[in-house]
């Protein structure tokens, strides 16, 4: 196997190269290398060979084992990918890895293994934005195990309505229209969507056509209801109920009470308490 061309050790990330200080020169630019041509290789399975090239040259450096296990997760190996991120967290101390790690186990089929993670005391020193991406894996567990409700109320975080736009808002908004439409709540899954895909111009997701599929399903839902039969008979006698008893004292109030606000005019979260994406959710960090 040859680095493609124009690939070169230069590009690599500088914290990245930093850490290969421990190697000799020319093999730090060897690793280097093969590290850059499988963060650039758009063929995850190919990418995924660049990465273990890097790692045969230099196994014991935590960054190398970092990128051949992004590398696997991004190829679906998922076994491959749990071994590699373990040795690097073993090595750098680093905890970024958790959502991945996570994801890789659901995907495997342990759900116990990724809520242990999940649940992870070193989950605190991450940054929120990594937070979300376990809460988003957790909420594909709850799905998984036949609780969409739940796993619509894992995402209800102060950050879904708090309105304050973030990098990440969009991830979070269609994983939360994605729990909401698993649980059977077309409308407000819908309008998720919407939220999501004004926020992905870019069309990472695939939020704007869902929302266009549920918006078109539903108009067609409500323009297929009956109308009322005129010819029916009227609920009420026209000429009004026998005549009240002019001492009966009149209510109150003679308007009716004012019903509940929709959820799908609000777009609140839901109520609730609970106990995250198909494999492939969280968005993996650079090494």
């Amino acid at each position: 196997m040859t680095v493609p061309e124009g690939v070169s050790a230069e590009q690599l990330d500088p914290q990245a190269r930093a850490e290969l200080r421990t190697l000799p020169g020319d093999l730090a630019e060897a690793v280097a290398t093969w590290m850059v041509a499988a963060a650039a290789e758009p063929d995850p399975d190919r990418a995924y060979e660049f990465a273990v090239q890097a790692r045969k040259l230099a196994a014991r450096v935590g960054v190398v084992r970092e990128t051949a296990g992004i590398a696997a997760y991004r190829a679906g190996r998922w076994a491959d990918a749990l071994a590699e991120l373990r040795t690097a967290r073993r090595l750098t101390g680093r905890v970024s890895y958790l959502p991945l790690m996570a994801d890789a186990e659901r995907a495997l089929g342990r759900a116990d293994g990724a809520l242990a993670l999940i649940h992870d005391p070193d989950t605190k020193r991450l940054d929120r934005a990594t937070q979300i991406e376990l809460l988003i894996v957790e909420s594909g567990i709850r799905r998984d195990q036949g609780r969409a409700a739940a796993g619509a109320v894992v995402l209800q975080v102060p950050e879904l309505t708090d309105g304050i736009l973030r990098p990440w808002s969009a991830r979070l908004f269609y994983a939360y229209a994605d729990a909401l439409y698993d649980a059977g709540r077309r409308e407000e899954a819908r309008d998720w969507f919407g939220r999501a895909a004004a926020l992905d111009p870019d069309e990472e997701t695939d939020a704007g056509e869902r929302y266009e599929i549920l918006d078109s399903t539903i108009i067609e839902d409500l323009a297929g209801e009956p109308d009322e039969d005129p010819g029916g008979e009227p609920d009420e006698d026209p000429g009004g109920g026998p005549d009240e008893d002019p001492r009966t004292e009149p209510d109150e109030d003679s308007g009716a009470e004012p019903g509940p606000v929709s959820q799908a005019v609000a777009a609140g979260p839901a109520d609730g308490s609970a106990t995250g994406p198909a494999p492939g959710g969280p968005a993996p960090d650079a090494p």
